[in-house]
């Protein structure tokens, strides 16, 4: 319920944030441009309360941000996806693969390896057909219509 009340008024905030931004003068001018200095708002006043509301605004968005995610961490507590995995105990032994030791049959003579290589897999191109194509007769020239 809480997490529902702060996700709407961050959409809110969020809305009126981006449309005090748009509404700020560019380099060029914007909202700022016309009016005199005898004015209700003079460009002046009118840059520094919309820099002052963009400054609030933004403080107010990080700050929900800020609340949002602890109010989700203290809903969801103990559910990380570490304590969910289920790791089972680490053998080391298990790891070390034993040898069998062969006694060696002559002393000064080193054995070969006992193992073989797996033969390598040839990939060709399938051959060319052996028949060849047939070839057709040209067939005759048409003749031209007479007019």
């Amino acid at each position: 319920m809480l997490q529902g009340i702060l996700l709407v008024f961050l959409v809110l905030v969020s809305i009126a944030l981006m449309g005090v931004i748009l509404l700020q003068q560019s380099e060029g001018g914007a909202l700022g441009t016309g009016g005199g200095p005898s004015g209700f708002m003079t460009t002046r006043g009118a840059g520094d309360l919309l820099t002052r509301t963009t400054a609030i605004l933004a403080a107010l968005f990080f700050g929900l941000c800020i609340i949002l995610t602890v109010v989700n961490g203290r809903m969801h507590q103990g559910s990380s996806v570490v304590d969910r995995l289920r790791i089972d105990p680490l053998n080391p032994d298990a790891l070390v693969q034993k040898k069998p030791v062969a006694p060696p049959t002559t002393p000064g003579a080193a054995s070969a390896p006992s193992f073989s290589a797996p033969a390598p897999e040839v990939h060709t191109v399938p051959a060319a057909p052996t028949t060849s194509p047939t070839l057709l007769p040209p067939s005759a020239p048409a003749t031209p219509a007479k007019p």
